[in-house]
């Protein structure tokens, strides 16, 4: 599951409304693969996502300094109304049995949630839930979401002490109350998964932050690379090279620890995973295929969530606004339409927005020629959050392309950091990248 809180920037995009392209179809260079999920998923990315989150309320009884909602302590009162979610879960259940995720703000915040976990499941959906950390989540609740079907809960935890997670989340008692609600959960029979974001103030501490999980009996460890929007600045993201090293630590973590390791807003780990499997098999260590996938998906598998491959913004994802604005993640704040007043599956498919980032032919500076352009793309979230544009290049990647440093040799272009400097919507910020 994705990490994350949505904001609603009106409509960017031309997009199609409700009762308009009758049929979707597949961009003839959309990435479009799948893979890794349970049986009956949908495998091409063209016709349908992995995963919806939907950010139910931006009420949030924490102040995270991260938060891309810029999260506030009561609800909207232009928040999708219970029919009006229903009626969502609908149309999303005809892109299949897919995930779907209750995001915020905080989920809890919203008295239905019990009510459309039940709905969704009895849909066929595949429901997710990513509370605060607050005493909003009791036991209670926990049981009346577990008994309603939900099939799995995912906490933040954004280090390995009360020191460290607490002061990025800005309230006292977060890490403890998030340790207690993965405990519990485990104790009623619930399926856990742990949400890191990855930013300065924490990027030494990967190594320890595995120890712990690995005493909590969860299944999947989503870590998020921040992405610089909302309350979050460009300097605070750790950066390309800090970015390689975690990578790195994951990659070696999910050799050993007891559940699935997944790294979101950054699909430049998938190729250290295939650059760290083929120095394997080059030395005898793996004699298996090259895969991008880590060796602990088996755990994530477990209770019927999974993971999939080249899960991207806008390609293989799909975020919806507390309003019901359609963006491509809840990091891109691009709206290709609303689910009041169009159709849902059609944006998707068909919206200039979604079709233009699942095509990788379109991308722009060194991710156009790069030898991982198919297993990658970088993060569209990232480079619009940078440079204003979601088809540009990733700033925050240390690989530099054959191709490109041979056109910089040549003079055709400029290096990274000339190339990102001279596109950042920051200029005054000198950003961390290579």
């Amino acid at each position: 599951m994705a990490q994350g809180d949505g904001r609603g920037t009106g409509h960017g995009d031309g997009h199609p409304h409700r009762g308009g392209h009758p049929h979707g179809h597949g961009h003839p260079h959309g990435h479009g693969q799948g893979g890794g999920g349970m049986p009956g998923m949908p495998r091409d990315f063209n016709q349908a996502p992995f995963l919806v989150i939907w950010e139910t309320t931006q009420a949030c009884d924490l102040a995270c300094k991260h938060c891309r909602a810029e999260a506030q302590p009561l609800r909207h009162p232009d928040e999708l109304t219970t029919a009006e979610a229903r009626r969502m879960l609908e149309d999303i259940r005809r892109f299949g049995p897919i995930i779907f995720v209750f995001s915020g703000g905080d989920a809890l915040k919203r008295p239905d949630i019990v009510e459309l976990t039940r709905y969704g499941t009895e849909l066929g959906l595949r429901m997710a839930i990513t509370p605060a950390t607050t005493p909003l989540c009791s036991e209670e609740t926990m049981r009346a979401l577990h008994e309603a079907g939900m099939a799995r809960l995912a906490v933040s935890l954004d280090g390995p002490t009360s020191a460290v997670h607490d002061e990025f989340r800005q309230v006292r008692g977060s890490f403890d109350h998030g340790l207690r609600i993965l405990r519990t959960a485990r104790e009623i029979g619930m399926s856990t998964q742990v949400n890191t974001v990855v930013a300065r103030h924490n990027v030494n501490d990967f190594k320890v932050m595995g120890e712990l999980l690995s005493e909590l009996g969860i299944v999947f460890w989503e870590v998020f690379f921040l992405i610089p929007m909302g309350r979050a600045r460009p300097e605070d993201v750790a950066g390309a090279e800090a970015f390689e090293r975690v990578f790195n630590e994951l990659y070696d973590l999910s050799k050993t620890v007891p559940f699935d390791i997944k790294a979101t807003a950054a699909p430049q780990y998938s190729r250290v995973v295939l650059e760290r499997k083929v120095a394997e098999r080059r030395q005898g260590a793996r004699s298996e295929a090259t895969d991008v996938l880590t060796d602990g998906v088996a755990h994530s598998l477990s209770d019927g969530i999974g993971r999939a491959r080249g899960v991207n913004d806008g390609d293989g994802f799909m975020f919806v606004s507390h309003v019901g604005d359609i963006f491509p993640s809840g990091f891109l704040p691009k709206s290709a339409g609303n689910v009041r007043t169009d159709d849902l599956v059609d944006v998707y498919r068909n919206s200039t927005l979604f079709t233009q980032l699942r095509d990788r032919s379109l991308l722009k500076g060194k991710c156009s020629v790069c030898e991982y352009l198919p297993v990658c793309g970088g993060s569209r979230a990232r480079a619009y959050a940078v440079t204003g544009d979601p088809l540009e290049a990733e700033p925050f990647c240390a690989h530099v392309p054959k191709r490109w440093q041979r056109m910089v040799e040549a003079g055709e272009v400029e290096d990274a950091k000339a190339y990102f400097a001279r596109r950042a919507l920051h200029p005054g910020v000198e950003l961390p990248v290579l």
